[in-house]
């Protein structure tokens, strides 16, 4: 039996079109971008996107590969940044997954600017709304 009083939703949810749910999940591909294979350059694209999302890093972790590639995570207070790079083939993969304020479409053009590209490529996700339900 469905609760016609349920409790309210917590503050770190977010309510768009009378759904509540959990946080937007962008998932990005950046495409013909430069300095992929550069690990500051990555550190600096997370830590930038970040700050510009309203989120704070818990932890930033970074790993190079040989002969080429990084991944990365920035652990947030919000939830995640995520990437794999390729840059034989200037590509990247974010994954990009907030809750509350934060607004993960800002790292977009951090993204952009970071790796010198105009390709940025991006498929939204509303976590946690066929969960969560209706907002109140």
């Amino acid at each position: 039996m469905r609760d016609l009083n349920p409790p309210p939703h917590p503050a770190h949810f977010a309510s768009e079109d009378g759904v509540t749910y959990a946080g937007r999940h962008l998932i990005v591909d950046v495409v013909g971008g430069i300095g992929l294979d550069d690990e500051r350059r990555v550190r600096r694209a997370l830590t930038e996107a970040a700050e510009a999302c309203g989120a704070t890093i818990l932890h930033l972790h970074t790993h190079r590969f040989s002969p080429q590639g990084i991944t990365g995570v920035a652990v947030l207070a919000e939830s995640h940044i995520t990437v794999h790079t390729w840059p034989e083939i200037g590509y990247g993969a974010f994954d990009i997954f907030m809750c509350g304020d934060a607004t993960p479409e800002n790292a977009l053009p951090v993204l952009a600017a970071v790796f010198e590209t105009r390709q940025i490529r991006v498929r939204t996700l509303r976590r946690g709304e066929a969960v969560i339900g209706a907002a109140p």
